[in-house]
């Protein structure tokens, strides 16, 4: 609880304020203050974060989001909830004040327009919705998924504890978890911008383009996705010397693939599946058939090239 303590030091009139509102707190006040206070810091500036609603405090501030009823970069005003709301994602998505926050700073902070486009997508627009009602989910299941705004509840008091102290401490918890999601998002999004090049090398160097095999293991299923002939993608796993084999997506963020594995590999290990393979380092095959493993790349590309042959019989 060390860095709460610090977060909520007394205050000094030389530190930059943050104001959003007090109460109820939201995922998208939640990254704006994130995406704000990583900002900050990488400038090595002293601020803190204040949740009020008082009109002089909000006038004084150097950043207001989420509160305030005024959309105007310029100054750093940051909220949504006005009339008319304050302009839309590429998308059609409305901007919430952490979509608000992220188009004035978000390329400065990921040094890059292209990766802070990449989170924009994947992060700041599914935030914005879920906080304007936009519904981006149909549930086919009474079983629901648990979502970054589940998480984020969970750490706002129950009704026996709720109090000014209290909701606050629960919103800078959850504001140190949206900075390292942040964070780690941002790092990743440079990484992946770097794999596309070497992911697109890969397909346009493969003459058979079923199979593309990969010198690590890079993030490829999107990438990968936006070419019609891959079948199965080969590359290098991160331990243990072995290599996989999996199948590409038939539809993204789904369990369905262009083409399974055959189904009577399906949760065989070792002898068995090198038996019914004829692959002599066979190790696993996932009993969904959507992932096999072997010993070597030459293994995990004879799984493959077995795996298109069983199908064309």
């Amino acid at each position: 609880m060390a860095f709460l303590k610090n977060f909520i030091a007394m205050k000094s009139k030389n530190k930059i304020k943050l104001i959003t509102h007090n109460g109820s707190f939201h995922a998208d006040d939640i990254f704006a203050a994130a995406t704000l206070s990583l900002m900050l810091e990488v400038e090595g500036q002293d601020f803190e974060v204040v949740r009020t609603r008082d009109e002089e405090e909000i006038k004084n501030a150097e950043y207001v989001f989420d509160v305030g009823g005024v959309h105007d970069p310029e100054t750093n005003r940051f909220d949504h909830h006005q009339l008319g709301g304050a302009g839309k994602h590429a998308n059609g998505i409305e901007l919430a004040s952490f979509g608000l926050v992220w188009k004035k700073f978000g390329a400065e902070l990921c040094g890059s327009k292209a990766v802070a486009e990449l989170i924009e997508n994947k992060l700041v627009s599914p935030i914005d919705a879920a906080d304007n009602a936009v519904e981006l989910v149909d549930f086919k299941n009474e079983v629901k998924p648990y979502f970054i705004q589940n998480a984020f509840r969970a750490f706002r008091p129950s009704w026996k504890l709720a109090s000014e102290e209290t909701l606050l401490l629960g919103f800078l918890q959850c504001v140190k978890m949206a900075k390292d999601i942040l964070a780690n998002e941002i790092e990743l999004g440079r990484d992946g911008a770097e794999a596309q090049e070497a992911i697109n090398a890969c397909y346009e160097n493969t003459k058979d383009k079923k199979i593309i095999v990969f010198d690590r293991k890079y993030p490829w299923e999107e990438q990968i996705f936006k070419y019609s002939e891959p079948l199965f993608v080969i590359f290098p796993r991160p331990s243990g010397g072995l290599w996989g084999a999996e199948a590409v997506p038939a539809e993204l963020y789904t369990f369905q693939r262009r083409k399974s594995f055959p189904e009577k590999w399906a949760g065989l290990r070792d002898l068995e599946l090198q038996k019914i393979t004829g692959v002599e380092d066979a190790v696993f095959c996932h009993r969904g058939r959507y992932m096999v493993v072997a010993g070597s790349k030459e293994g995990a590309i004879a799984l493959a090239n077995k795996a298109l042959a069983e199908s064309s019989k």
